[in-house]
This record gives C-alpha cells, structure tokens and sequence, in this order.
C-alpha cells in the first residue's frame, strides 16, 4: 500500500510540474527590425515590452504590440 501511494504522489508531482511549465513559455516576437543595421547581442522582456542590446552599446526597448521602438538607452 505504502509503495503504491509513493508512486502515485510521484506521478502526481511529475504532472503538476510538466503542466506548470508548459504555460509559461515566452512570447517571443517573430521578428524584431533593428534600426541602423546593429546586431543583437542579448535579448529580455517584460509584460508588454520586450528590449535588445546591440553592438552599438544601446538598449533598444520595444512595444510589444505595435513592435515600434519605444525608447533608446545609450550605455556610456
């Protein structure tokens, strides 16, 4: 009985984490046109924007509706 219980609450949590984790898998956009030809080095986002970092040293942070470019953040 014990052995049978331990493999039920096994499976139970082996199906509660695979079920847990399929819905929260990013949204990422299809494409993202960078202006001035830069190159994208890392990509982040947040709930309705996500921003690229390009080889030009900026953040270039984008709606996530439109897609439009929002703000542009030069690193010194």
């Amino acid at each position: 009985m014990l052995t049978a219980t331990m493999i039920g609450g096994l499976l139970l949590i082996i199906v509660l984490i695979v079920t847990r984790f399929n819905d929260r898998s990013p949204q990422l956009p299809t494409e993202i046109t960078l202006p001035g030809g830069a190159e994208a080095i890392s990509f982040t986002q947040g709930p309705d924007w996500f921003a690229v970092v390009t080889d030009a040293n900026e953040i270039l942070i984008f709606d996530r509706v439109t897609g439009q470019l929002r703000q542009r953040i030069l690193i010194k």
